[in-house]
């Protein structure tokens, strides 16, 4: 069997969760003939633990699946310690790869996944050192990203210099996987595109997005069931299941919520942990409202019961702090739809499975006026009018389930596999050419300096 190796940063969960996007990969691509390796970070995330070891990594094994975690700083939020933390990764991967490649074999292609850019780089120039091709995949635009959360100006020297390092990943990526629908049209309105004259060919770009995996998914619903009061009695139930940071807006559903205090039978169900939770909490008891649960953090394998036990998933993001023109890739949309449950998105995007899949709404002004307008407008429904939305999200959820995924990504991997054949043909070819050429100068010097004596 061919060797995969997968990085992703902050895999780590995936490990400890036994799921996610490179989890699923890992456990279905064995069937394409590819055994996985998944390299990330020491340092997890979302709950801010690191694991202790010694050495600049280590190497574990869940459900068959190799996991090397290489050693990196604590830190916690977005600040400074967590950029050093990228670099660490970075450079731990060049630390690490020949002494893994003697444990795991020599891999025959390199999934470098980007949570930030630094990992693309390094699957970049370590898939060059081992003749091997590198596959890029971008989850966000960066820097993109960067500058629609106001971090940074993309005029500016720091904005310059991460455009053109954005560019140079693109061009000598030998295929590239984007998580959203539309992030090709970012390349095209660049004219980056060998089409409109650049160096970026379209025909190496592939759309992958995030996804579920359903058989996995169902069993957890049986089998996997926290003990949580609230969600036992018979109630119309608006959940909200991910982290709390500023991009999530969750203050718009609080005010959201105010505006139904009057409506006893609505209860509010809020799962997760991030910056904005103390702030959060704040604004629940500020305004009394005694049927907004703040939750926490919640394990990932009790989500799928949770949102089972809901009337309707709210997907709660910023209209302002994010370009929803390239679409969501946001894990918790696919596990909405899998819920079976109808889903109320508190902003407009284009490529949108909801609205591709008829399976709930979606807002146009952001306010949360129209938020508890569409909680009425939904929980008003008749049940059959509210099944048929379900119906249509968990079809929806099975165009990306992780075996479907996974085959996708299979094709990814051979169209690299065959690229870097042709490039090193050509190469070889060109060399050979040279070298001909040269013996042909050198025999026609001669044969003149022959004729001139």
């Amino acid at each position: 069997m061919k060797k995969l190796w997968i990085w992703n940063h902050d895999a780590a969960y995936m490990f400890h969760n036994r799921s996610g996007r490179h989890y699923w990969f890992a456990k279905y691509i064995r069937a394409y003939g590819f055994e996985p390796v998944v390299f990330c970070a020491g340092t997890n995330h979302f709950d801010g633990t690191r694991m202790e070891f010694k050495g600049r990594y280590m190497a574990d094994t869940v459900d068959g699946i190799p996991f090397v975690f290489i050693k990196t700083p604590a830190y916690k939020g977005n600040g400074g310690r967590r950029v050093w933390n990228w670099v660490c990764f970075y450079l731990g991967l060049f630390r690490a790869y020949r002494p893994l490649m003697r444990r795991f074999g020599r891999p025959d292609v390199i999934l470098a996944s980007s949570v930030h850019p630094l990992t693309m780089v390094a699957g970049v120039q370590i898939a060059k050192r081992l003749g091997i091709p590198c596959i890029c995949e971008v989850r966000d635009l960066w820097p993109e990203a960067i500058f629609q959360a106001g971090m940074a100006g993309e005029g500016s020297f720091l904005g310059k210099a991460l455009i053109r390092g954005e560019r140079w990943i693109y061009r000598r990526a030998d295929a590239m996987v984007f998580t959203k629908e539309g992030d090709t049209d970012y390349l095209r309105e660049r004219g980056w595109l060998t089409e409109q004259g650049g160096d970026i060919d379209l025909r190496k770009c592939f759309y992958i997005n995030n996804g579920i995996d359903l058989q996995e998914y169902v069993k957890q619903i049986r089998e996997m069931r926290p003990g949580d009061a609230d969600l036992s009695p018979d109630a119309f139930r608006v959940t909200y299941v991910g982290t709390l940071r500023k991009v999530n807006h969750l203050e718009l559903l609080i005010r959201a919520a105010a505006l139904l205090k009057e409506e006893t039978d609505i209860e509010f169900l809020i799962y997760g942990a991030g910056e904005e939770e103390e702030d959060l909490k704040r604004m629940v008891q500020e305004n009394g409202l005694a049927r907004v649960h703040m939750k926490g953090y919640v394990n990932g394998q009790f989500v799928p019961y949770i949102l089972s036990r809901s009337s309707v998933n709210i997907l709660n993001y910023s209209q302002n702090m994010y370009n929803w023109s390239r679409g969501n890739s946001s894990r918790k949309l696919f596990e909405y739809m899998a819920s079976g449950k109808p889903i109320i998105s508190t902003v407009s995007m284009n490529y949108s499975p909801i609205e591709k899949y008829q399976c709930g709404i979606s807002m146009e002004s952001g306010s949360a006026e129209e938020l508890a307008a569409c909680i009425r407008k939904i929980k008003g429904m008749g049940n059959e009018e509210r099944e048929r939305m379900g119906r249509n999200a968990r079809a929806g959820a099975e165009d990306f389930d992780a075996p479907v995924l996974t085959a996708k990504l299979a094709d990814v991997i051979g169209y690299a596999q065959r690229e870097w054949e042709r490039k090193k043909g050509k190469k070889g070819r060109k060399g050979g050419e040279g070298r001909k050429e040269m013996k042909k100068r050198k025999k026609m010097k001669k044969q003149k300096e022959m004729e001139e004596r």
